[in-house]
């Protein structure tokens, strides 16, 4: 195995160890790990889901594995795709790392895996926790989707339901994640999550035939898509596999949306007490996938906008609700969450661009 690297010290630290965090500052950690290019010529007799890139993999050999990845690409407009990718084993974009890091605990063999997430990333850990033969238990807020709830209990992992916020639901995770013997699933901290979120870009450059569109818009609460666009455009760019940089595009939901602010101040860092102005629904946002105030990686999100001349977006509630009904017209049912890059750029006309859908509609009913 390769080591963790803190971004901000340098402190670094053994991946077989259950360090989850850098001991000296609590940030979260990088992986150091080089991939190799990915030879597209080999890649229509390979196993079919996001194992096949496995050159730019840190694990290889996984027995944790639903065959997750390989989504499907859909025109939705003349300008603007679409990304299946509640087309998964949990019906989330988050299985791509999620099963990376139950390989990673299946072979530490921890006596326990914890996680925390609004929904989705709990779901998705809690099903290869499942598949890798490991107990688990999922912190989860108290306003998360009902159906959402009954999923991860339906993987047979404990659920403990937090009294507040998408804050102290990960507060209490992180306590329990200091224990001995316990394996942070962190779909925030653990770096391996991004090398495996970084296979929604692989798997666009190999679909267009080893380019990509004009922009790659993700939405952004954590930053676990973005950041792992963000590596992978790297990695292909580095080993020559795409010419040009296409620009990399941040949505938020308008009501809970400090990344959006501290880009437009033309900060570094969230800024200080960025408020977030109240929706009517139980949650601060429709896209609770994305209500997060005060996301870890904040900084390398906005300097990975910013390195692969990208912007920031915001949408309304309004229109998260006319998405998720446009989409819905058009065969398409996705979480509110999901929409919210279609509400921002369904009706470009300029450039090409590809939106992720990100979870099934399911998972959370028709916005009221």
């Amino acid at each position: 195995m390769t080591t963790y690297h803190c971004p901000d010290c340098g402190t670094r630290a053994p991946t077989s160890s259950l360090t989850w965090c850098c001991p000296e500052c609590r940030g979260p950690w990088d992986l150091d790990f080089d991939a190799s290019p990915v030879p597209l010529t080999a890649l229509p007799g390979r196993v079919n889901s996001l194992w096949r890139y496995e050159e730019a993999l840190p694990l290889s050999g996984p027995a944790a594995s639903l065959g997750e990845g390989r989504t499907p690409l859909v025109e939705l407009t003349g300008n603007v795709s679409a990304k299946l990718d509640f087309l998964t084993p949990t019906l989330s974009f988050k299985d791509r790392g999620a099963v990376m890091l139950a390989e990673l605990a299946r072979r530490l063999a921890p006596r326990e895996v914890v996680a925390d997430s609004s929904g989705n990333a709990g779901t998705a850990v809690a099903a290869y926790c499942a598949r890798a033969g490991l107990d688990c238990t999922v912190y989860v807020p108290e306003a998360t989707s009902v159906k959402k709830v009954e999923q991860i209990r339906a993987h047979g992992a404990r659920l403990e339901i937090v009294p507040g916020d998408r804050e102290a639901t990960a507060a209490a995770a992180r306590t329990a994640a200091d224990e001995d013997g316990v394996f942070y699933a962190s779909h925030v901290y653990n770096p391996y999550f991004l090398h495996g979120t970084k296979t929604y870009v692989y798997e666009l450059w190999e679909d267009l035939g080893g380019r990509l569109p004009e922009a790659i818009v993700v939405p952004v609460g954590n930053g676990t898509l973005l950041l792992g666009a963000a590596q992978a455009l790297t990695e292909l760019h580095a080993h020559g596999l795409i010419d040009s940089r296409p620009a990399l595009v941040a949505v938020q939901a308008e009501a809970v949306s400090p990344l959006a602010a501290a880009f437009r101040a033309g900060a570094g860092e969230l800024l200080g007490g960025t408020p977030t102005r109240p929706a009517p629904s139980r949650l601060p946002t429709l896209a609770e996938g994305i209500a997060i105030p005060r996301p870890p990686r904040a900084r390398q999100i906005l300097r990975a906008v910013r390195e692969w001349g990208g912007t920031f977006l915001t949408v309304t509630e309004d229109e998260i609700r006319a998405a998720q009904r446009d989409l819905a017209a058009r065969g398409l049912f996705v979480e509110s969450t999901g929409v919210a890059c279609w509400a921002a750029v369904g009706a470009w006309t300029d450039r090409t661009a590809v939106v992720p859908l990100c979870g099934a509609g399911l998972k959370t009913g028709l916005a009221p």
